[in-house]
């Protein structure tokens, strides 16, 4: 299948403990279909802070699915890398938020989590996984399977600050 790419413009990835995520504060992304894989291969995130701040960034798998996830909207966009692409009968969904459930960052011990902290003060950080090693998800249905969160977890000294996040991923 072809490369999308989903971008989320600006956003302040408030530290927040393990639980449910405050709207607008994350990266939510996940199948079109109950059977549709996810292979995510590349995240770039850009700092936009005016001052040190540390973004404890975090990817991991949601423990509860969310409900009516809002698609992303304009200046954020989630398309197809090449033009020309053929659509997908369900497409993926990427959204910063949710109309009733948000989506809660498991504080189980069993679910990867990808440590992605980065000062946003300047800092950019680029995470490449070598082709077999990409980070991947099934469905949109299953907890702790099939949503993928970005975010920012609580750690000693983080003070968020804004910055911008463009993932590039397949569905199989």
């Amino acid at each position: 299948m072809a490369k999308r790419i989903a971008s989320i413009a600006t956003f302040t990835p408030t530290a927040q403990a393990d639980a449910v995520l405050t709207t607008g504060t994350y990266l939510l992304m996940t199948g079109g279909a109950a059977t549709d894989y996810m292979s995510i291969s590349d995240i770039i995130q850009s700092g936009q802070a005016n001052a040190s701040a540390f973004n404890a960034m975090c990817l991991t798998h949601s423990s509860t699915v969310s409900s009516s996830p809002t698609q992303l909207s304009l200046p954020d966009s989630d398309g197809f890398a090449r033009t020309g692409s053929t659509a997908y009968g369900t497409p993926p969904l990427s959204a910063k938020s949710a109309a009733t459930t948000q989506p809660n960052r498991s504080p189980a011990t069993g679910i990867a989590r990808l440590q992605l902290g980065f000062n946003a003060f300047g800092g950019t950080l680029r995470t490449a996984f070598a082709p077999g090693s990409e980070w991947m998800s099934l469905g949109n249905t299953t907890a702790s399977q099939s949503e993928n969160i970005f975010s920012c977890q609580n750690s000693a000294g983080t003070t968020s600050g804004p910055q911008s996040i463009s993932v590039t991923y397949e569905m199989l």
